[in-house]
């Protein structure tokens, strides 16, 4: 467990007692431990993550993330440091959303309710535009890489970079076969428990060698799941399907910059960024849940943060442990602390952070 800044230690103190009062209701343990990763270490050692750090957590399953991020640091510091270093040391190459609208909760979409709003974003998590590589070319700037950038100007229009272009920046995606085949097979594997539908993104039409491949490969994949009805879809068209008809998706598979833009518009559509929890799951290794929002470090310690996010994170890692009742059970607590009014005050609701915890630990050990 992994509280970090501002709110998040005290959102995922309360997703922590429901997880408890879960494996009390349905049978099993659960042990957190706790690790002091975020603002006050590296402002008191300047210490981030390191490789101590990285050798404990590879012990765990799971990691259950709160929240990072502190006005005292540069923004992208502790977020690129900590999180994505996270992310990626331990190959967490599936970003799962939900995007599921509860009951009691509204939508900025006309004419849509629970029913029409039940589908799961799985984004690759680990390639595409994130990889880092990328740079810019100018005045005062690095000339490094400058015969990579005269003959891709060159070639592509007819530019002479030293003459003609007083500025440039760049950045490269990068898909592979690998990368894209396995966050598809989770995917797939996901539409099989669901309603045996996926769509797959991509702009193969105009970026049509990295999202071409990406096309490739999930069609071959597809071919091994004969039971899973397919579609492919334009990011830009699933924009507006997400808006006018998002009953018409159940599993959509993504690359990693597309899914990161569409599945904030998803978590729109299920009632705003407190609502949204996130995995982020290597099937054979670590996994870290977390919900998507900001520390909020202003809320600090004030007990008045939404904890709702942090507690569906929670059942997206008792899901990934294999306890899919249980997970069930607290996604149904959540909805109904949502129906009994008992949520703060950014919901509309005048109960405290602990509040909210204190009815879902009731609610989730409640038999029948």
């Amino acid at each position: 467990m992994i509280g970090g800044d501002g709110i998040g230690p005290e959102i995922v103190r309360q997703g922590c007692r429901v997880l408890e009062a879960a494996g009390e209701r349905y049978g099993f343990d659960l042990d957190f431990t706790g690790f002091t990763l975020g603002a006050d270490r590296y402002l008191e050692t300047g210490e981030l993550v390191t490789e101590d750090d990285l050798a404990e957590l590879s012990k765990f399953k799971a990691i259950y993330f709160g929240a990072i991020g502190d006005e005292r640091v540069k923004p992208g510091v502790l977020e690129k440091g900590i999180l994505l270093a996270l992310r990626f040391h331990f190959d967490q190459y599936v970003n799962l959303r939900p995007i599921k609208l509860l009951a009691g909760v509204p939508t900025p979409l006309a004419n849509k309710g629970p029913a029409e709003i039940d589908f799961v974003v799985v984004r690759e998590n680990t390639e595409d535009f994130y990889v880092g590589i990328g740079g810019r070319q100018g005045p005062g700037r690095s000339r490094a890489d400058l015969e990579v950038l005269r003959s891709l100007y060159s070639v592509k229009f007819g530019l002479d970079i030293e003459s003609d272009a007083e500025e440039l920046a760049y950045q490269i995606g990068v898909v592979t076969r690998e990368g894209s085949r396995r966050v598809m097979e989770y995917a797939f594997a996901l539409a099989e428990r669901r309603k045996r539908k996926l769509a797959s993104v991509d702009k193969a039409n105009v970026l049509s060698d990295v999202y071409g491949l990406w096309r490739e490969v999930f069609a071959e994949v597809a071919a091994a799941h004969p039971s899973v009805a397919t579609e492919y879809t334009f990011v830009d068209a699933i924009t507006m399907w997400f808006v006018k008809n998002p009953e018409w998706f159940d599993v959509v598979v993504t690359p990693n910059m597309f899914g990161d833009i569409i599945t904030d518009l998803g978590a729109m559509i299920q009632g705003g960024l407190g609502l949204a929890p996130g995995g982020n799951i290597n099937p054979d290794g670590t996994s870290m849940f977390e919900p998507i929002h900001g520390s909020a470090p202003k809320y600090r310690g004030k007990n008045v943060a939404n904890p709702i996010a942090t507690v569906w994170a929670g059942a997206l890692l008792l899901d990934s442990l294999g306890e899919h009742e249980a997970a069930d059970g607290v996604v149904r607590a959540i909805e109904r602390t949502i129906v009994d009014g008992v949520v703060t005050r950014d919901m509309g609701g005048a109960s405290s952070t602990s509040g909210v915890g204190d009815h879902l630990v009731q609610l989730v050990g409640r038999r029948g």
